[in-house]
């Protein structure tokens, strides 16, 4: 599922839009619980900034060093991060993808996971699909994707790092 967004939209994930086109119009995201997957279908490879676009969360330096970066990266694979929505919190997918965008911005926001993808140089034009979950916990889904994934590749997804 995770080389194909054929598999993904079958499987019930909408959206697949940019970051820069949700960023302006964040509407465009259900306000339900779920959740998204951050996906870069360029099939090149990573180009890395040292210093990226994301808040200083809690006064604490998002940036990773340039080889951790390399070292994190999936080949192979469209998905970047999987995150969740909802479940054990209020969020809805648009609350909490507004705020990663705006994490993404600068913002000191509470979205510190995921937070290497804005030391990606091509961030805004990632893409953003997301699947609503109204009868199951978001995140039991979202630690089944993780795992998944760590099945099929050998490691967690790039931007889902622990700590």
């Amino acid at each position: 599922m995770f080389k194909s967004l054929e598999k993904l939209k079958k499987s019930g994930f909408e959206g697949f839009k940019s970051i820069k086109e949700l960023s302006s119009n964040i509407h465009l995201i259900p306000n339900q619980p779920g959740v998204y997957m951050i996906l870069d279908t360029t099939g090149l490879d990573p180009k890395f900034l040292t210093i990226g676009t994301g808040g200083y969360f809690q006064n604490k330096n998002p940036n990773k060093d340039l080889n951790y970066l390399i070292t994190k990266w999936v080949k192979e694979t469209h998905l970047v991060y999987v995150g969740k929505a909802g479940g054990d919190n209020n969020s809805t997918l648009r609350s909490r993808l507004k705020l990663y965008f705006e994490f993404g911005n600068g913002k000191p926001v509470g979205h510190y996971g995921g937070r290497l993808i804005w030391q990606l140089k091509n961030s805004s034009e990632l893409i953003v699909c997301w699947k609503e979950i109204k009868d199951n916990n978001p995140r039991e889904i979202e630690k089944q994707f993780i795992s998944d994934f760590k099945i099929q590749f050998g490691h967690r997804p790039f931007a889902n790092i622990n700590g």
